[in-house]
């Protein structure tokens, strides 16, 4: 029973101990100081109709076989009735078809040659689809993906 009561009173004390230890690591008197991000970079407001900005996007053409596709479905074309811009929008569009072997047709646009950053701050507004099958994405790559594959260089 003696054993019992000392075990109780060491764990009750070591529990106490680590209770203070955390609490004391949670002090809200530091001041934190928040970057802002007042310089942009890069920016795409989609407001010419037609094909997107060729100075900024380019397009993986083909299913990925050269290794950065993940072996979907479609094809990914830079057909002007796949991807284009219209009313201050970018429009991607997948459409069920036979196409170079494929049943489906779609777009995969990136900046890959034409902008870089390592750091800072990036947003996208989107409307996505949802449902089987649909993965639309806003991927961040690094530039050195074909030395270091996904995910090292993202």
């Amino acid at each position: 029973m003696k054993i019992k009561n000392n075990m109780k009173n060491i764990i009750n004390k070591w529990g106490l101990f680590l209770m203070v230890l955390i609490i004391s690591g949670c002090s809200t008197s530091e001041e934190q100081t928040v970057a802002r991000f007042t310089t942009i970079s890069m920016q795409d407001e989609f407001n010419r109709d037609g094909a997107p900005n060729s100075s900024i996007w380019t397009y993986d053409i083909g299913q990925g076989q050269d290794g950065w596709g993940n072996g979907e479905l479609q094809y990914y074309t830079d057909r002007p009735s796949i991807v284009t811009v219209q009313n201050g929008y970018l429009i991607i569009t997948a459409e069920e078809e036979n196409y170079e072997g494929a049943s489906y047709t779609s777009a995969r646009l990136l900046t890959k040659g034409l902008f870089d950053q390592k750091y800072g701050r990036f947003e996208a507004r989107m409307r996505l689809p949802y449902g089987q099958g649909m993965w639309p994405a806003f991927w961040m790559l690094g530039s050195n993906i074909d030395e270091v594959s996904w995910p090292q260089c993202g």
